[in-house]
């Protein structure tokens, strides 16, 4: 079966590790996706990480990248693919909306979400890996190259829009990103099987 299956988190909860080893676990059938992405306008999101840009440039940046991420997911859908992604619009929405609050410019949660769900499919399930922001560090010390967001003080007010998102999308389904990897592989793969995905 085909579907969209979306992993999210703060920083070093462990999303990418989870996404690739749920897409190779699941085989051929399978396709492993990310956002932002590493097409020209994914590379534009990346390079505003070095620049000095305006909070809502960084937001329609991240969100032109998925509209077309989008159209290339929705087609890999209709092949009869299931596409794991690595973020999604739900970053945006966490983000961005620390980042914006963060510049005094008032809180644009609804206004991020509205937007984004616009121009974006509607997952078949979104797993939310829980992880205490007071944990990151640990977990992103390897890292060599750090992103501005890799904050303590700002990853947990992301959070804390995750939790928001998931008190108004009953549908996301919250993990505890402190449980072993394997556990917590299981755990998307049973819902994946349950699903018929």
């Amino acid at each position: 079966m085909a579907g969209l299956v979306i992993l999210e988190g703060i920083d070093g909860s462990g999303k990418s590790t989870v996404a690739r080893a749920v897409a190779e676990s699941l085989g051929d059938r399978a396709v492993l996706t990310r956002e932002p992405t590493d097409s020209w306008i994914g590379r534009a999101v990346k390079e505003g990480d070095a620049k000095e840009v305006s909070p809502y440039t960084d937001a329609l940046l991240f969100m032109a990248d998925r509209a077309q991420h989008t159209l290339e997911m929705a087609g890999l859908v209709r092949q009869g693919k299931l596409v794991v992604c690595d973020r999604y619009y739900h970053s945006t929405v966490a983000y961005q909306t620390a980042s914006l609050r963060r510049k005094g410019l008032g809180d644009n949660f609804d206004w991020l979400l509205d937007a984004n769900t616009r121009i974006s499919l509607k997952p078949d399930e979104t797993f939310l890996l829980v992880l205490p922001p007071d944990r990151m560090p640990e977990r992103i010390s390897e890292r060599t190259e750090r992103s501005r967001f890799e904050r303590l003080e700002f990853l947990e007010e992301v959070a804390a829009n995750y939790e928001r998102l998931a008190a108004a999308d009953r549908s996301i389904v919250r993990l505890d990103a402190t449980d072993p990897l394997e556990r917590v592989v299981e755990h998307v793969l049973a819902a994946v099987k349950e699903r018929n995905l």
